[in-house]
């Protein structure tokens, strides 16, 4: 058994594990931003695999067994939990498991959604210049993003998109 003292400082850990497990940091706006407990950055924030085959696992290990495999270097992804080197992921069709940190990228990608063909335009304005079209399921590079505009690159093309046709940024996302 367990002597008081003991006692009350393993109960006093405990708590202070818990209570610093899922942090959160004031964005100005009232609302906070959950933070990783492992890597202490944003929860939920986008990545992208950083190579060709990824296997997805249903629980944080090796011991867990494949879901499915990625095959798609630079495909985004979203990061919404984090467990030791494991990263629980969020596809655009809301399919979730689990990653190992090393196969994801913080280089940030694009999916073109819904199901028209989409314009590059050569600036953040739908009266500029077209460069290209994309297909939905199209992965572009993304660039900077200012206002409902997204600056993106695919194969050798570069121009501005409207964020509401792309998954892998947030609607309210702004480049620094």
């Amino acid at each position: 058994m367990l002597k008081r003292p003991v006692f009350t400082l393993f109960v006093l850990l405990v708590s202070l594990f818990l209570a610093t497990s899922a942090q959160a940091v004031d964005t100005g706006t009232g609302a906070g931003v959950e933070l990783g407990t492992v890597t202490g950055m944003p929860l939920p924030r986008f990545v992208s695999l950083r190579s060709d085959t990824v296997y997805v696992r249903a629980g944080p290990g090796m011991r867990f067994p494949v879901k499915w495999a990625y095959q798609r270097r630079g495909y985004p992804l979203q990061v919404v939990q984090e467990f030791d080197t494991w990263r629980k992921i969020k596809d655009a069709e809301g399919d979730e498991g689990w990653v190992h940190q090393s196969l994801l990228s913080g280089n940030r990608h694009v999916l073109v959604q819904g199901t028209e063909v989409i314009t590059i335009y050569k600036k953040p304005d739908s009266d500029a210049r077209p460069v290209a079209q994309l297909e939905p399921g199209v992965v572009a590079k993304l660039t900077e993003c200012e206002d409902t505009w997204c600056e993106v690159s695919v194969s050798g093309y570069d121009g501005w998109l409207l964020k509401s046709s792309l998954w892998g940024v947030y609607e309210h996302e702004e480049s620094e």
